[in-house]
Order: C-alpha cells, then sequence, then structure tokens
C-alpha cells in the first residue's frame, strides 16, 4: 500500500513552510543514530540541504504544480539531449529509458535467444519494448507521486501514435494532480543518421545497415497527435541553441 503525499504548504505560507521545515529537521534528527561513527559536519550538511530544499519548493509553489515531461523523437533526433538541458534549467528530474533499462534489455533478449542489440524484430518489439516503458513509467510514477517534476526521454513513437494512450496517462496524472506535457524533437534524415554514427551504439547496427528502408518510415514532417511542443532540430539548431543558453547561464550565475 503506498503512502499518501505530503499534505505540503502553498506559496503564500511561510509560517506553515517554516514549521514543517521545523518538523523536518526534528524528524531526521531522531533518525540519526548518534552512537555510530560518521562525520557529523558532513551529516548536518546533508540534513541541512533537504530542508533548504523543502523551503525552495514550497516557497515557489512548486510542489504544487507538479509536470511530467515526455520528450519524444525518433533515433539521433536530439530528444535526450534535449531533455538533458530542460532538466539542467528546471532542476526537474530527468529519465532516459535506454540509460534506466539497457542493460536488462540485452540480458533479456540474450535469454529469449535473441540478439542483445536487436531494436526491430518481432521478439523485441513485442516481448521486450513493451516491458521497457514500462519500467520507464513506473519509475515516474514514484516520482509524481512524492511530488517531483519529472522528464521523460524516450522515443514514444508508437505511445504518441495511439490517442487512447496519452489520454489515460493525463487522466491518471490528472487525478493526482499531475500535469502532463508532450514534447516532440523534429530532425532531419540526415542529421539523425549523422548523430546515430557518432554515438556508434551497437543497438543502432541495423539502422544504419539498412538506413534506406528504415529512413522511408520515418515521418520528419508532421509531429504526433497530442504534441503540446515541437522543438526544431533541423540540422542541430535546438541542440546549438540549447548549448548557448548554457553558455549565457554560465555568465550569469556566480
Amino acid at each position: 500500500m503506498q503512502p499518501k503525499s505530503l499534505p505540503l504548504p502553498g506559496p503564500l505560507n511561510p509560517a506553515a513552510t517554516e514549521e514543517a521545515a521545523s518538523a523536518i529537521t526534528q524528524g531526521l534528527d531522531r533518525v540519526s543514530d548518534q552512537t555510530q561513527d560518521r562525520d557529523p559536519t558532513a551529516g548536518d550538511a546533508l540534513k541541512a540541504r533537504v530542508v533548504s530544499a523543502w523551503r525552495g519548493r514550497a516557497m515557489s509553489g512548486s510542489i504544487a504544480t507538479t509536470t511530467l515531461v515526455l520528450v519524444g523523437g525518433y533515433a539521433g533526433s536530439g530528444k535526450t539531449e534535449f531533455a538533458r538541458f530542460l532538466g539542467d534549467v528546471s532542476g526537474w528530474a530527468f529519465l532516459d529509458k535506454d540509460s534506466i533499462t539497457r542493460r536488462l534489455t540485452e540480458r533479456l533478449l540474450i535469454s529469449l535467444d535473441g540478439d542483445p542489440h536487436d531494436r526491430h524484430t518481432d521478439l523485441y518489439l513485442n516481448e521486450v519494448r513493451p516491458l521497457e516503458y514500462k519500467c520507464l513509467m513506473d519509475t515516474a510514477n514514484y516520482n509524481i507521486d512524492c511530488a517531483i517534476s519529472t522528464i521523460l526521454a524516450a522515443p514514444f513513437i508508437a505511445e504518441l501514435k495511439n490517442p487512447a494512450w496519452l489520454s489515460r496517462l493525463t487522466n491518471r496524472c490528472k487525478a493526482k494532480g499531475v500535469d502532463v506535457a508532450v514534447i516532440w524533437v523534429r530532425c532531419d534524415v540526415d542529421s539523425m543518421r549523422e548523430y546515430i554514427e557518432f554515438r556508434d551504439a551497437p543497438r543502432d547496427a541495423w539502422k544504419l545497415a539498412n538506413w534506406d528502408a528504415y529512413a522511408s518510415r520515418l515521418d520528419t514532417e508532421t509531429s504526433p497527435p497530442g504534441v503540446h511542443l515541437t522543438v526544431d532540430n533541423r540540422l542541430g539548431a535546438a541542440i546549438s541553441v540549447a548549448d548557448q543558453t548554457r553558455e549565457a547561464l554560465r555568465r550569469v550565475l556566480p
């Protein structure tokens, strides 16, 4: 049974925020085992950071506007880089499907007498891919249940082509007070191939060996239904702007 979410104070109630911060501090002190050898300075600093994070969330109102962001796009489109940029500037959690599931996917394919780098056969598409996305969405659900805004990076191609899938997700999140936003990263075929060649990942071998057949199935002109924002990364433009924005922030911030 999942614990209920905390009744968090609103951004206009600093007194309640400080009372809650004090309760958190006392709770952390109570669960700290003072008999164990430890670095008290480091431990106290960690507890202080936890309480500071609470104050920041409460005073900014972020606790009342939890958001789940889906960043989709074809392989090599730049979706992961753009999702990471959003995480950099927002401070929201960032989860990448391949990073979470790749090693498990490879072992599962081997156990099914398949190629660990298969991403195109019926074995992968029917038996493994659904589990990858379930792992990703389950992980995201744990975050948003804790009022942690989360950014997901994955192709989401089949999912976004199915309006019912997005409607179910949106309705489930709405019941929790969570907003859902969908971003599609658009890119041209040549730029995608260039990036795929550059990253040199074994899972892309079939795509590169059968590029014309693979590319002929890509719709690079339109976004899937339900997309709230389309990011234009043709010729790598969006990622270039993201990098420029990072540099501008570095110059401004101390």
